[in-house]
């Protein structure tokens, strides 16, 4: 199981997180710092896995982003990284070579197709086309919304003038 997902840069700013297990503020807090810190002063050489209490925490650099997965120790190490690796081949699909603004900007979105592709820590849907199918239906919902509440408050001033 996946026990949360964090994006951080090289600077160390977080650009996303998703928790699957129960955190405090605080812990929260405390986690991210403390991960980002071992993150971001290991070498490019070393492996993707740490040992980090009691759990095992996965990560792989894409361009300036650090994509980091916490597991229980006896999970399979080398599924997440195809996990990660899955995620930021959507990403990537979606926003078109996506980048770190892509991720600022469009945050909302990047929780969207993280939350298609995870439930509660764990793979939801493998296939890349579904993932995208789903995302093409929900721009649609949201652009269909977008007109509706123009034309309402078209309808709107136009009564009060």
């Amino acid at each position: 199981m996946i026990h949360f997902v964090i994006l951080i840069n090289r600077q160390g700013k977080v650009r996303l997180t998703k928790w699957y297990s129960t955190y405090a503020q605080k812990e929260r807090s405390k986690v991210i710092k403390e991960l980002s810190g071992m993150v971001l002063s290991r070498g490019p050489k070393l492996c993707n896995f740490i040992d980090w209490k009691g759990y095992k925490v996965v990560y792989r650099r894409y361009a300036s982003l650090y994509f980091c997965m916490c597991i229980d120790k006896e999970d399979n190490e080398l599924e997440v990284l195809e996990i990660i690796h899955h995620f930021v081949e959507i990403l990537d699909r979606y926003f078109g070579s996506v980048c770190e603004l892509d991720l600022i900007f469009n945050f909302h979105k990047a929780y969207y197709i993280l939350d298609e592709v995870l439930i509660a820590g764990e793979l939801q849907e493998p296939s890349k086309k579904t993932i995208a199918r789903l995302i093409a239906a929900q721009d649609s919902l949201v652009e269909t919304a977008k007109e509706q509440a123009g034309s309402i408050s078209n309808i709107i001033s136009q009564a009060t003038k």
